[in-house]
């Protein structure tokens, strides 16, 4: 049989291609979940659902379908193209009863199925009995649909439900009823947006005398030019004969080689909806966590008393006395600060995004808790200088003898001792270098303790500083980044589950049919219950 591995490269690359965009596209799904728009999220949801379905289905196949009247030889053409004597050629009014199908491919079963297609109304093709002539036609399914002017009931409504699904819809009408109202006027000019994928067999002119023929077949040509169809092809044929199968082949040969219209109208929902997520999350969303985080840390620094209490210690250090302690945070001044961050961070985020973000960082109850318990682990370190005790003995010594050698001078001045006069002098002196020595001293260690009260109260700054800002990140800013990572992760993923994003391959095999993007969508309907679970 004709496997997948004979049709044009480009359907692999769609069916490849759509793969990967539908999958980024659940997995934006997922990340954003609530978060979008609850009418976008179902929509992506749906195109999601209903792309993964068609997949299953296969869009690598090509599906021409044969439509007419009554008595126009689709059916003896269905088996002339595919060559095998298959489709009903009855004489009864509807002729065609049933939809009747011809697969070059081994796998289109699922196909058959999601068309409506009877098991017993499939053949496929031997590949091994077929001859180098079939090659071009890997992966084609060729149908023949009832007549669309047929008075059983539902006939026609089979017509209308395939017609929309199908990459080539060849018209196959008869000389006596080309131009018949129900054909114009029901079909062909409802036709005008898929020129490109619509050819017209002009049968039976084997019963057309030779010098009509090209007359009959401009008639037609300006028939469809009046319904506003454009230039469509005319191919005169006769199924009877064989006459004109050769280029009507040549023409599904053609169509095979083109993306399949379940390709283009699955890439086009993929577009739409990766569109719809691009609006949910919005390029620009600038957020500088850092700059951010300094503002705030310095706004609830003050909220706790930070400097106050840091001056506390340095006085204590210097004055040898006090246990300062962090008061509670001011709940109004942390409440406003997680206000602010919110709406800084929330800027430019859709409604949805925003909620979430409101949900995700902290309360501002939390905060002020986290911060009274993280400052509480602060040091406020009210001692002295580990020389202070030993300068003050060296002081005390130098201020007593200073105080012992005055006194002996000034008995030594009144006589009272009897020295000399130079060692009366020596004491004198003696005295004033102890009491110079003990300010000296007595300096030293203010200086020493001014030093340190400085750098104890830079300390409680540079530690309560981060104290505040380690809080801040913890409940305010990982949530934050997370949610901005998971909003920039849906934006990426939306552009990469667009066509001309980095998911999408270059196109290979032609380009899409015109008259795609209008065709009725086959995913407007379909189940989302893979994808709907990342609502909750």
């Amino acid at each position: 049989m004709t496997s997948a591995s004979t049709r044009p490269p480009g359907r692999a690359g769609d069916d490849a291609a759509l793969r990967v965009r539908t999958e980024d596209l659940g997995r934006a799904l997922q990340v954003a979940g609530s978060r979008l728009d609850d009418a976008v999220f179902g929509r992506v949801a749906s195109a999601v659902a209903g792309v993964r379905e068609r997949i299953a289905l296969g869009v690598d196949h090509t599906v021409v379908a044969l439509a007419g009247g009554t008595g126009s030889g689709k059916s003896s053409l269905f088996n002339r193209i595919s060559r095998l004597s298959f489709a009903e050629v009855g004489v009864k009014r509807p002729t065609t009863a049933k939809v009747s199908a011809c697969s070059w491919s081994d796998d289109a079963a699922a196909l058959l199925d999601w068309l409506g297609v009877e098991r017993e109304r499939r053949i496929t093709r031997a590949g091994e009995l077929d001859g180098a002539d079939e090659d071009g036609f890997g992966g084609l399914v060729l149908l023949d649909l009832p007549d669309h002017d047929s008075v059983a009931p539902g006939h026609r409504e089979i017509v209308d439900r395939v017609l929309p699904l199908v990459d080539l819809l060849v018209w196959v009408v008869d000389p006596q009823k080309y131009a018949d109202d129900a054909l114009h006027s029901g079909y062909l000019r409802g036709a005008g947006e898929r020129p490109g994928s619509m050819v017209v067999a002009l049968n039976q002119m084997d019963t057309v005398p030779a010098g009509q023929q090209d007359n009959l077949a401009r008639d037609v040509s300006r028939l469809l030019r009046d319904d506003g169809v454009g230039e469509v092809p005319v191919v005169p044929v006769s199924a009877r004969t064989g006459y004109g199968v050769p280029e009507l082949r040549d023409l599904l040969e053609q169509a095979v080689r083109r993306r399949s219209v379940a390709a283009g109208r699955a890439a086009a929902e993929l577009d739409a909806a990766a569109a719809a997520l691009l609006e949910e999350t919005p390029a620009e969303v600038p957020w500088h966590t850092s700059a951010v985080l300094a503002a705030e840390t310095e706004a609830l620094g003050e909220a706790v008393g930070l400097a106050p209490v840091a001056a506390q210690v340095a006085a204590s250090v210097q004055n040898g006395y006090g246990r300062p302690e962090f008061p509670a945070p001011d709940p109004d001044a942390v409440a406003l600060s997680r206000a602010r961050w919110l709406t800084g961070a929330g800027e430019n985020l859709r409604p949805g995004w925003q909620r979430s973000l409101a949900e995700s960082v902290a309360s501002s109850e939390h905060v002020g808790a986290s911060l009274a318990t993280a400052l509480r682990g602060v040091t406020l370190d009210v001692r002295g200088p580990v020389s202070a005790r030993p300068l003050r003995r060296v002081a005390l010594v130098l201020v007593g003898l200073a105080v012992v050698l005055g006194f002996a001078t000034v008995l030594a001045s009144m006589q009272v001792i009897p020295v000399d006069d130079t060692t009366s002098t020596v004491l004198g002196v003696t005295g004033v270098v102890a009491a110079l020595a003990a300010l000296g001293v007595f300096l030293a260690a203010t200086r020493i303790r001014r030093a340190l009260a400085r750098r104890r109260e830079q300390a409680v700054l540079a530690a309560g500083r981060a104290t505040v800002e380690r809080v801040l990140e913890r409940t305010l800013g990982e949530p934050t980044q997370r949610l901005l990572d998971e909003h920039r992760q849906v934006r990426e993923l939306a552009q990469s589950a667009r066509e001309d994003g980095p998911a999408a391959p270059a196109q290979a095999g032609g380009t899409p049919t015109a008259g795609r993007g209008n065709s009725p969508s086959y995913t407007a309907s379909a189940p989302a219950s893979s994808v709907e679970a990342a609502r909750a």
